[in-house]
């Protein structure tokens, strides 16, 4: 579905994607592991339109991205849900989810919203409420529901647990995996490394804007470097 091949974004002087190359395949979930500032975030949005590349291609099914503009990838079948969340704050939830269906024909907004009311029952409670009262994991979900208006092939996310209790960090990781059962791939950027390889089936790991290592989450959950740097389980050598 995605292939990025050989991707470089620079911010001035700054190199933050120095040729990054990962594919992602139709109906999987793929997460994107790595310190802060070493490109996962500018990865996506180099996907997503928000930022431009200097280098390298973006292909999803089929077709090159890097020049296109942000509107028309979401057109395309990509939704991006990014970090913070960016939900409007002073709008009610059911308001939020109607900006998210800007390119929806009006006469299935009404499909999309019940869609997101199914997928997400406590949203559907709190329709009425304005968004900035709404606890974290529930403007998380409803970040994630606005997304879900286009009705994406290939979801990206942005940190998703960031800021989050345990509880509810394990709620999202449900949801995601609940997103991914409805057939959306999902491209998803985690530092809580643990919780992404669980449900991911496939990882990369950036450090300073290029992939250090790839793999299967199994491969990589089990590798000495990951353990030691992620998961915060460092090799002990036998006495």
């Amino acid at each position: 579905m995605l292939e990025l091949e050989a991707l470089s974004v620079s911010y001035g002087q700054r190199r933050a994607l120095d040729g990054v190359s990962l594919s992602v395949a139709d109906g999987e979930i793929v997460t994107l592991l790595g310190a802060n500032g070493s490109g996962k975030s500018t990865t996506l949005r180099a996907i997503s339109g928000l930022v431009r590349s200097h280098g390298g291609r973006v292909v999803f099914r089929g077709q090159d991205l890097a020049r296109w503009s942000a509107d028309r990838i979401v057109a395309a079948g990509i939704g991006h849900v990014p970090e913070g969340r960016e939900i409007f704050v002073d709008f009610s939830v059911r308001e939020n989810l109607l900006v998210g269906a800007h390119l929806v024909p009006h006469r299935e907004v009404g499909a999309r919203l019940e869609a997101a009311w199914t997928l997400f029952p406590t949203l559907r409670e709190r329709r009425a409420q304005r968004a900035g009262t709404l606890s974290g994991g529930e403007q998380q979900m409803l970040a994630i529901a606005r997304a879900l208006m286009t009705r994406p092939r290939l979801l990206l996310l942005d940190e998703p647990s960031l800021g989050l209790a345990p509880r509810l960090t394990r709620e999202i990781f449900r949801v995601i995996e609940r997103v991914n059962e409805t057939g959306v791939t999902v491209l998803l950027v985690e530092q809580n490394a643990r919780r992404a390889l669980a449900v991911a089936a496939r990882g990369y790991v950036l450090e300073t804007g290029r992939v250090a290592l790839s793999g299967p989450s199994a491969q990589l959950v089990n590798d000495p470097r990951i353990r030691a740097a992620y998961l915060g389980l460092a090799e002990t050598k036998p006495r």
